[in-house]
């Protein structure tokens, strides 16, 4: 049996050789274990498939992989290893979230680029691979996610938007406006040319524009998602779209009297979605239908949160600079004062009606909205509320790291532990699998097999955020 385990060992850090990232000097300053070698002992694993966690473990990681992995006094400790006694903890792999962003609301109508204190909180908050969905930014997300990976700068590793195809509507200066299909085609072909991995199209596109952008994604290899208005999720799907965001919240299907390539406004089509029953026929149909051309939908429970009347104030808004911590506390009083709404359960409750269908569900947090919601600490909130909703934790902790992992091609990389992959992983006083909250106990997180301090990525940025 030793021997067994100890030729896993050779064998998985063999494969996982010159996966550990060269850091900058200003990355280190962030960093609590930096050793080839690190064994977790004494660990509860929970391994982001929805398995059942093991208790008692032993993980190895060596050269920024998982090398072994087993029971404790079953795996053998390599010579110089850094042991690391975690009774009492639990690991999980690093989260994998899906709508993120490094923008905030910074005034009216304006976002502010905030790339450097978001990666860091996304970081410490135990996200290790994130999508943006949507850039405000133009080349940011982009030079972001390849600074990140040369070592230059601490975060998760960035799938990047291109800029949002909209069309006309928003109103909205920092976002440009289609012309027709063949401009779709034009700026769709231009970021793909210019590094971006993702593409975003947002309310106000029409069919043959979304059609347009499709085309040149599945053409290079990228997905393209929607927060849609204008274009059902009915027609959405049929033009061969790869993933719809915020659950049903903005989906207009059920607007009676809904114009084809008209948004007819986001508080009709929420107002369709408080009416309908979560059991009815026509959902079902919906559902069926996302279902079967495999759309992944994106829940994003924490940005309608703090909207809704009666929910708790979100954490972490002492991280932001005192002036949009007082805008946005301005705002959820304000909130608290209207009548209770049937949005937020109904659209909730359709969430976990998609997902009992077979439907792939990921998971984000959007902290753009009315402000409020903080990298990191809205991440750990997101997973908690698809428990609130209905999920188990193991089930809520897949969606967030495996599923994410599997949507964005990487599933054989990161999203789950096992051995050979890529040690991206979050230590954790406590266990997330009997108390949910406890993922806000991060203790380590590691990425490529390096260990971050949350509470340095936190103190470097906190009470400045909005600043940078």
């Amino acid at each position: 049996m030793m021997r067994r385990a100890i030729l896993s060992l050779l064998l998985a850090s063999s494969a996982a050789a010159a996966q550990r990232p060269t850091l900058a000097a200003a990355v280190r300053q962030f960093v609590s274990v930096d050793t080839t070698i690190v064994a977790l002992t004494h660990v509860r694993v929970i391994d982001g498939t929805g398995a059942a966690p093991r208790e008692n473990q032993t993980l190895i990681i060596r050269d920024g992989a998982i090398a072994a992995l087993g029971d404790d006094g079953k795996i053998a400790i390599p010579a110089g290893a850094l042991v690391i006694d975690e009774t009492g903890k639990s690991v999980i792999p690093g989260m994998v979230q899906v709508h993120e962003h490094l923008f905030y609301p910074t005034g009216p109508g304006m976002y502010g680029n905030l790339a450097e204190s978001f990666t860091r909180l996304y970081l410490a908050g135990g996200v290790t691979s994130m999508r943006t969905g949507g850039n405000m930014n133009g080349y940011g997300d982009i030079a972001i996610a390849r600074s990140i990976e040369a070592g230059n700068r601490a975060g998760p590793w960035i799938d990047a938007t291109a800029p949002y195809f909209e069309g006309p509507g928003l109103n909205l200066i920092q976002v440009r406006e289609l012309k027709d299909a063949a401009d779709a085609t034009r700026m769709a072909t231009f970021w793909a040319d210019e590094g971006a991995t993702s593409f975003k199209t947002y309310m106000h596109i029409t069919r043959v524009e979304l059609a347009a952008v499709i085309k040149v994604a599945h053409s290079r290899g990228i997905k393209v998602t929607g927060h849609l208005c204008s274009v059902t999720f009915h027609e959405a799907a049929e033009l061969g779209i790869d993933n719809l965001e915020h659950g049903f919240f903005p989906a207009t299907d059920f607007v009676a009297d809904k114009k084809l390539d008209e948004c007819p406004g986001q508080g009709k089509g929420q107002a369709s979605i408080a009416a309908l029953d979560p059991g009815s026929e026509q959902l079902r149909v919906l559902i069926a239908e996302l279902v079967k051309r495999k759309v992944a939908l994106t829940s994003t429970l924490t940005v309608f949160e703090t909207s809704t009347p009666g929910r708790p104030l979100p954490r972490c808004l002492d991280y932001l600079t005192p002036q949009l911590k007082e805008q946005f506390e301005q705002r959820y009083a304000m909130t608290q004062r209207n009548a209770a709404s049937a949005l937020f359960p109904k659209a909730r409750a359709m969430e976990m009606a998609f997902v009992k269908a077979g439907g792939t569900l990921l998971v984000g947090t959007d902290p753009t909205g009315g402000g409020g919601l903080v990298p990191g600490c809205s991440d750990q909130r997101a997973i908690e509320l698809l428990v609130e909703s209905g999920l188990t934790p193991l089930e809520a902790i897949k969606v967030g790291t495996m599923n994410g992992a599997t949507f964005l091609g990487r599933a054989s990389k990161v999203g789950s532990i096992a051995i050979g992959k890529q040690a991206d992983l979050v230590v954790l006083n406590g266990n997330p699998a009997a108390r949910i909250a406890d993922l806000e106990n991060v203790e380590i997180v590691f990425k490529q097999g390096i260990g971050y301090d949350p509470a340095k990525l936190i103190n470097s940025v906190k009470g400045k955020v909005g600043l940078f």
